[in-house]
């Protein structure tokens, strides 16, 4: 836990059966399912017991209440971003702001539509507290501008991907060019674990 943490998106609306809340979690191969409740339960275990830092999507989409279940358990401890939760919409993130659904949202420059938007979601999430996470799309182009926009609005954490293609490269490359000026003009400083300020 000291020198390597784990950074979980299980993605789970694909194991959710049912619509909106009240749905169940089919884990198949361990053949059995459950409900919110036991979902989070089985997280914060997780949590107490590996170094964790992250869940992207610990619950399914529409399962405001699990979510808020989760975030009551396991918030004070680990990030919890919303991505499919909130798909970088502002009405979705104000709502989970008010129904404690989650701590931080995965932003998506190309999923909202605009930039303005984009920044507003940002400022948003920052302004309740929340982390905000700059995201790549699948199908992305060697295109660095979500290197920028993580720099420009203090996000703290980008997500690209392994450095094992060119579109990915080229956002890690952009931000160590971005982090030679900072480190030139004196303003560049390193996040370290205090890029995940609840992990303890």
């Amino acid at each position: 836990g000291e020198e390597v943490a784990i950074a979980l998106d299980p993605a789970v609306t694909e194991l959710y059966e049912g619509e909106g809340e009240g749905g169940s979690y089919v884990l198949a191969r361990e053949g059995r399912t459950l409900d919110s409740g036991g979902l989070a339960a089985l997280w914060a275990e997780w949590v107490a017991n590996y170094p964790i830092v992250s869940i992207e999507d610990g619950m399914a989409e529409d399962d405001w209440a699990g979510w808020s279940a989760l975030t009551e358990r396991t918030g004070d401890r680990v990030q919890l971003v919303g991505d499919d939760l909130f798909v970088t919409n502002i009405e979705r993130l104000q709502r989970g702001i008010d129904e404690r659904a989650a701590n931080a949202i995965l932003v998506k420059l190309n999923q909202i539509g605009t930039l303005s938007e984009t920044l507003d979601a940002i400022r948003l999430a920052h302004e309740a507290g929340f982390a905000a996470v700059i995201s790549h799309r699948s199908g992305e182009t060697e295109d660095a501008t979500i290197a920028h926009l993580a720099v420009a609005t203090g996000a703290g954490q980008i997500k690209t991907g392994a450095p094992a293609r060119s579109d990915r490269t080229a956002k890690y490359n952009e931000l160590l060019r971005i982090e030679e000026i900072l480190v030139a003009r004196g303003e560049a400083r390193y996040a370290g674990r205090d890029a995940f300020p609840r992990a303890r």
